[in-house]
């Protein structure tokens, strides 16, 4: 769902079959350029749609692209509070989204009332909030970080007392890698991350000896114990090309191995199993809403359309232009 004071334009209505042309992705490359649009998409997105971006990447790279456009519609294939940062970057350029309703179950988990109340009790701390939030929580926030550069910006502020937000797997992990015991953690997850299972992953590793673990450190501290590399997605990827290893356990979200088979052709990738192996619960449902179909209808329409308040955005943009400085 949607921060409560983003204001977001009606949903265009679900057009008839018959209304969609016979080639979806010819017809959503014609438009992007009619519309002087860019479209930007999430790496766990469904695999057609990476390959109609103009740009795939993790949290970090997309909001670097975002910041970096020229086109005058950006159309955010990923999650809602993408699409916010996206707006708060560019407040002129129109931001669309394929589906409104792909919001994201950290970003859900920690409503920008009940963050400000909490941080009353922390009134010294300086507070780092991971990207996986709303415009306001990021508004609260004295900078942003992803998973790329959360452990960099933590200890830009080594003497401090500092907050981490809301993920409180990754923000384990980042203060074991920089030795702050002291982080105050909100105490956020991933509904994707955490459906991973420990026991059936040491099955997995029995059946494939010879297979890396690599973790994304979202994940639980009882998955990233055994994990050979521990990084943000586009980390994950770029261990995977280069690593001499030939075979991989993948404990992230599943919509990552479209960009590892294009870059590690030659490698075997074998996602690590949820909890419940009846469910595709190792995919994000959230991104997984938006299709082809969808995408069509918001460049054709450019709607629906996301906008963040002019006071909320300028206190966003703050955190997040922070973020950008200290990732070069």
């Amino acid at each position: 769902m949607a921060s409560d004071s983003t204001s977001i334009s009606a949903p265009h209505p679900n057009a008839p079959a018959g209304e969609f042309p016979d080639d979806l992705e010819e017809a959503i490359l014609r438009l992007k350029k009619e519309q002087n649009a860019v479209l930007l998409a999430h790496y766990y997105q469904e695999d057609e749609i990476q390959d109609l971006a103009d740009f795939v990447g993790d949290s970090l790279q997309l909001s670097q692209m975002a910041k970096q456009t020229d086109a005058e519609v950006i159309c955010f294939a990923g999650v809602h509070f993408m699409a916010e940062t996206a707006k708060i970057l560019n407040p002129t350029r129109k931001v669309i989204v394929p589906d409104l309703a792909a919001g994201c179950s950290l970003a859900d988990g920690c409503p920008a009332p009940a963050f400000g109340k909490w941080l009353e009790d922390y009134p010294d701390h300086k507070v780092v909030t991971y990207i996986n939030c709303s415009a306001e929580v990021k508004a609260l926030s004295d900078v942003i970080c992803t998973s790329s550069n959360a452990v960099r910006i933590v200890e830009a502020f080594a003497g401090e007392k500092v907050v981490f937000a809301p993920d409180k797997h990754l923000g384990r992990y980042v203060a074991k890698q920089t030795g702050r015991d002291d982080l105050v953690l909100w105490q956020g997850t991933c509904m994707v991350h955490e459906t991973f299972s420990e026991k059936k992953l040491l099955a997995l590793k029995l059946r494939h000896p010879e297979a890396e673990i690599v973790a994304h450190p979202e994940c639980e501290e009882a998955i990233l114990r055994h994990a050979d590399h521990i990084a943000s997605t586009s980390g994950l990827i770029k261990y995977v090309a280069e690593s001499a290893a030939r075979e991989f356990i993948i404990a992230t979200e599943a919509g990552i191995l479209h960009k590892m088979r294009q870059v590690a052709p030659d490698k075997v990738l074998i996602p690590a199993p949820p909890e419940d192996e009846s469910c595709s619960c190792n995919m994000c449902p959230f991104m997984r809403l938006n299709t082809l179909e969808k995408l069509y209808l918001c460049l054709r329409d450019l709607s629906p359309e996301v906008d963040v308040p002019a006071a909320i955005r300028a206190q966003a943009l703050r955190p997040i232009e922070r973020m950008l400085e200290l990732s070069v």
